[in-house]
């Protein structure tokens, strides 16, 4: 099956660095113009070098996707300069680690608008276009934190995640009789800068051991499985999540595989 979104206009959030800019490049290595949204105009000009020095189409807009204004502004200036908007890549998030009893609120409520209030935000400003052009794709990148396994220390960023992903199966409902499609992909450990500093050398080593296919997830695994759901063959696929972990959540224990 010949999977293609050549031509469409793509917005990636996050986009500046690991797996978004993984999405960015996939997604304009297959064809796509891509807007890439980030907080950081250094990376996110980056990203758009890479992507047109290997002739690939992108541009950059300054976004942080906590604030309205900028997430309005963003889908304001796509649309300007495209056209259209056929595809929405969320992915932008953090993950600060702290243990619960010493975590401050203003870390809590950081997570908050940056991994899940952001959701909505860019769905209520997207939505509206796409369903004039009765089409489109929004897709998320959750996560098997929250939704399928826990971390100690990362409890803000679960229930982000798990929240996420109650808000899809909603957002699909509304928006399946418009042509537009909702999904999100939920990575296992994947090597990005923000895990390698989270888990160090030997937490990337010991994660590897129990991972059935062998090893850490690569940024381009999430990509290829963003690609699938933004494509023309994924419409009839909405409100699921697939997990792309090399089977990280699937033994009962080490000695299971």
């Amino acid at each position: 099956m010949a999977i293609s979104i050549k031509g469409k206009v793509a917005i990636v959030t996050g986009a500046g660095r690991g797996i978004g800019k993984g999405i960015a490049r996939v997604f304009a290595r297959d064809g796509a113009k891509v807007v890439v949204a980030n907080r950081s105009e250094k990376e996110g000009n980056s990203t758009v070098r890479q992507i047109t020095r290997a002739r690939g189409k992108a541009i950059f807009i300054k976004t942080d996707v906590r604030s309205e204004g900028d997430v309005k502004n963003l889908i304001a200036e796509t649309r300007k300069r495209f056209g259209r908007i056929d595809i929405l890549c969320h992915n932008a998030g953090i993950y600060p680690d702290s243990p619960i009893d010493k975590m401050p609120v203003s870390m809590w409520d950081d997570v908050m608008d940056t991994n899940l209030k952001s959701a909505f935000l860019l769905t209520k400003a997207v939505a509206p276009i796409m369903k004039k052009q009765r089409k489109g794709r929004i897709l998320f990148t959750s996560s098997i934190t929250g939704p399928s396994v826990g971390f100690g220390t990362l409890a803000h960023y679960g229930a982000t995640k798990g929240g996420l992903n109650a808000f899809v199966r909603s957002a699909a409902l509304e928006y399946a009789k418009y042509g537009i499609t909702v999904n999100t992909v939920s990575p296992g450990t994947i090597l990005t800068e923000n895990v390698k500093a989270l888990l160090g050398p030997e937490g990337i080593k010991e994660t590897a051991k129990v991972i059935p296919v062998g090893g850490i997830g690569k940024v381009e695994d999430i990509a290829h499985a963003m690609l699938f759901f933004a494509s023309d063959e994924a419409g009839y696929v909405t409100g699921r999540d697939m997990v792309v972990d090399g089977g990280q959540i699937l033994p009962e224990s080490p000695e299971a595989f």
